[in-house]
């Protein structure tokens, strides 16, 4: 199974506050910048500017409830880019095991 990879979607998740956010919203469901910066080394405005970026991506949707903005985590999106993320894992064990048998190939012919 061949997955598109996205960039920008794995830019977004490679930063762990982000990743942190995204395990806070799953945990609590919904969060808005004021409640996140209240479980996180970060200012409100830090997580806000990362709100956008994971709503940019579609990773978390806004919505806007009186004067706050609340987030929560798109399922679908998420589930993409554990997609992408088992593919490129894919990838790289077979990438492994056959440097892997080159690597006992090479050792095989040098020890007869």
């Amino acid at each position: 199974m061949s997955v598109t990879i996205d960039d920008e979607l794995w830019s977004a998740v490679g930063d762990p506050t982000r990743r942190r956010m995204l395990d806070l919203l799953l945990a609590d469901g919904v969060g808005s910048a004021t409640t996140l910066s209240q479980q996180m080394p970060v200012t409100r405005q830090a997580v806000a500017k990362h709100l956008d970026v994971l709503d940019r991506v579609g990773l978390a949707h806004v919505m806007p409830s009186g004067r706050e903005r609340r987030y929560e985590v798109d399922q679908a999106q998420l589930a993409r880019a554990v997609a992408q993320l088992s593919s490129v894992g894919a990838t790289w064990d077979a990438r492994l095991q056959r440097i892997q048998r080159l690597a006992e190939a090479i050792q095989r012919s040098q020890e007869g």
